[in-house]
This record gives C-alpha cells, sequence and structure tokens, in this order.
C-alpha cells in the first residue's frame, strides 16, 4: 500500500514518517459512509472525514486547482495523517484535497467538462500515479496534540477542540458529535441563545467541556475517551440550561449569549433564588448607564462582585474639576498631591445608589482610595 519510506522524524519521542502515497492508494475503498459514520478512504483504513470533524468540503474554485495541480504534475503541500492504536490512520490536515481528489476519481464531479471516466487510459494514469507528501505522526496523546498545534498554520485550520478530537477519537467522540457538532444538532436547539460559537467549528462542544470539567478540557476528554457514550455531557449540559432559565426567566439574547453559564451553573445551582426578585434587579441594572458591561450582569447577581459590571468611571475632565476644587488635597490624608497621583472616588457607592457624577465625585489619593476599596 505505502510506496516507500521517506525519511524518519523524531520530536522527543514522537515518531514522525514522511511517505509517498498514490492517489491510487488513497482512493482505494473511498466511501461516505451514511450518518454518523464520516468518509474514508486509502482501503478503508484512513479516516478522511472522521465523524467528530466538521462538515466541510472546498469550494468549486478550490477543488478544481487540487485537480489541475496534480494533472500539471505540481506539488500539493504535505499532509499530515495521525496513526491510530490498531494501526489505521486519521486525516489531520489535508482532509479537503483529500476529498476531493477521491471525489473526482469516484466520478463525483467533473474537471473543464471532463469527468474521471471521460480522460483516456494514459490521463487516468497519471492522476492515479500521482505521488502525494504524507506525514504519519505517532506518540502519546500529548505528544500529537502538541505536534498538530505546531503544523496547524495553514489552510483550513482546524481549531483546539478539533485538535483535540483527533488526538482523543473513539466512541465518546463520535456520540457526543450527536449533540453538539452538527449544524441544527440537539445542543444547539437548546442553547444556542445561550452559548456562542458554531457547532461545526467543536465550539459548542468544547463550551460544555469546558464547563463540566472547571478548564480542564483535556483531562476529561482524556479519561472519557473510551466510554460508549457522552450521555452524561448531554444531561449535564441541559441541566445547565434549564437552570439558566428557571433563574433568569426572561430571555435577553443580547446580554445573556457569551456568558459562563457552566461555570455560575457549577457554583451556584444549589442555591434557591427569588426569580421575580431576580428579574427586577436585571431590569434595572440593565438601565443603568453607570453599568458598562451588561453580560456581567447575571454573574454579578450569583456573586455580587461588581468587577463583573465594569461600572462606568469618572471622565478626566470631572476629575481635572474636583482637583481644581480640592486644591489638590485628599479628603482622607488631607496631604497634597499632583492630579496625576490622585483616584476618582464615588462619594455615596454605586451599589448604595450613587451615580458617576461631579457631584458625587472625591479624590482621595492612591493608598487612601485601596485601602477604601479593599483593592
Amino acid at each position: 500500500m505505502l510506496s516507500r519510506v521517506l525519511r524518519t522524524l523524531k520530536s522527543n519521542e514522537m515518531k514522525i514518517e514522511l511517505k509517498e502515497i498514490t492517489v491510487r492508494e488513497l482512493a482505494d475503498g473511498y466511501e461516505e459512509k451514511a450518518a454518523e459514520g464520516g468518509v474514508v478512504g486509502f482501503g478503508g483504513k484512513l479516516d478522511i472525514r472522521p465523524p467528530y470533524q466538521r462538515e466541510f468540503i472546498y469550494k468549486d474554485k478550490q477543488r478544481d486547482a487540487v485537480i489541475d495541480t496534480v494533472q500539471k504534475e505540481f506539488p500539493l503541500n504535505v499532509m499530515y495523517w495521525a496513526v491510530r492504536e490498531d494501526g489505521n490512520f486519521e486525516v489531520i490536515d489535508g482532509q479537503q484535497r483529500t476529498i476531493s481528489l477521491c471525489q473526482y476519481v469516484a466520478g463525483d464531479f467533473s474537471f473543464k467538462q471532463l469527468y474521471f471516466h471521460n480522460l483516456q487510459d494514459d490521463q487516468q494514469n497519471q492522476i492515479l500515479d500521482y505521488k502525494l507528501m504524507v506525514y504519519l505522526c505517532e506518540g502519546t496523546d500529548s505528544e500529537k496534540l502538541d505536534w498538530f498545534r505546531t503544523i496547524n498554520i495553514a489552510g483550513e485550520k482546524l481549531t483546539d477542540q478539533e485538535l483535540r478530537n483527533a488526538v482523543y477519537s473513539g466512541p465518546w467522540v463520535t456520540d457526543a458529535k450527536r449533540y453538539f457538532s452538527k449544524t441544527g444538532c440537539a445542543a444547539y436547539g437548546l442553547a444556542s441563545d445561550y452559548v456562542s460559537g458554531s457547532p461545526i467549528r467543536q465550539e459548542f462542544l468544547e463550551t460544555a467541556i469546558d464547563w463540566i470539567s472547571g478548564g480542564k478540557i483535556e483531562e476529561y476528554m482524556g479519561r472519557h475517551q473510551h466510554d460508549p457514550n457522552a450521555s452524561a455531557l448531554w444531561r449535564y449540559f441541559q441541566d445547565v440550561i434549564t437552570w439558566v432559565q428557571s433563574v433568569f426567566t426572561v430571555k435577553r439574547v443580547k446580554f445573556m449569549k457569551g456568558v459562563e453559564w457552566g461555570l455560575l451553573y457549577n457554583q451556584f445551582k444549589d442555591n434557591v433564588y427569588d426569580a421575580a426578585a431576580i428579574e427586577a434587579e436585571t431590569a434595572r441594572l440593565i438601565a443603568d448607564d453607570d453599568v458598562e458591561k451588561k453580560k456581567g450582569i447575571y454573574p454579578y447577581l450569583l456573586t455580587r462582585d461588581e468587577k463583573y459590571l465594569g461600572i462606568r468611571q469618572f471622565s478626566d475632565s470631572i476629575k481635572q474639576k474636583v482637583y481644581e476644587r480640592q486644591e489638590g488635597i485628599c479628603v482622607k490624608c488631607q496631604k497634597h498631591f499632583d492630579v496625576a497621583e490622585m483616584e476618582a472616588d464615588h462619594i455615596k457607592p454605586w451599589h448604595e445608589g450613587g451615580k458617576t457624577v461631579e457631584d458625587n465625585c472625591q479624590l482621595l489619593c492612591k493608598d487612601d482610595n485601596r485601602r477604601k476599596s479593599g483593592k
């Protein structure tokens, strides 16, 4: 099957082999399997589009450029395959070039008004005998992940989550795609108003794992790689969204989408909240011009930490006016400072109803302001 080994490299303990693969070998056994079966080739030994990867194919112009390159016997960029534990392979970089070649040989599209079967025998053999350069990468999970991130620098870049999916491929990742990784998937239907990103770019899946693992995505995937299904992750995700909807009963997509709901759920899910009171305060905070980070309203209501709100600061002009009025004297320690050595402070704190206006501004030296605010 493989023509010959051209070179063997080592990156730490990772084995990287550069091999020549003909288009004939690549297209052997090419099949686009139904449902979650993915796309295979190379005698059934190569996952060209593993079930967890996004549904993407070249546009006609890009696809035709691949065939034109091969017919002219120009070199295509090197491709990368991962070696699986069972000895089979998986495309990490070069998916679209591979699919374009296999589809053309299979007769799925024409190039310059000619299908592959319209070509003369010598023209067909010229394409089938064309040599592709492929790096085969074999090593530990962490070594492969580091290598794939390093070489993922051109073309349609894989996301971090797609690279993780490649390293931790197995029944768990395949099942997770049913819920999180397809256009119109269950997770998108449930949470598109709360979660940012695209399912086919694996961002919904990445978010769910990030939440359930507390940020330890790779550790979680490694632990569950060979689980028969991802139902626990799906149940958790449903619980998060149900909790959000029960605590924050009015949906405001503009402000709610992209909040780290899972992390808030992990910390506060066992607390009991008055949803009506929460909604009243949410509406008040949204109407408050001093609150500049409206998305931060939701974590603020649970934590009461004002850092989430981005309370509007006094302008430089107000600060200068107050400085002149105070004649540069800190109202706490009664010492004189340059304006650059002082900070504007709310006389009546924001959380007590104080506004960011000149009449509610005083200047303190930096030490006194930090002592007052507990910074």
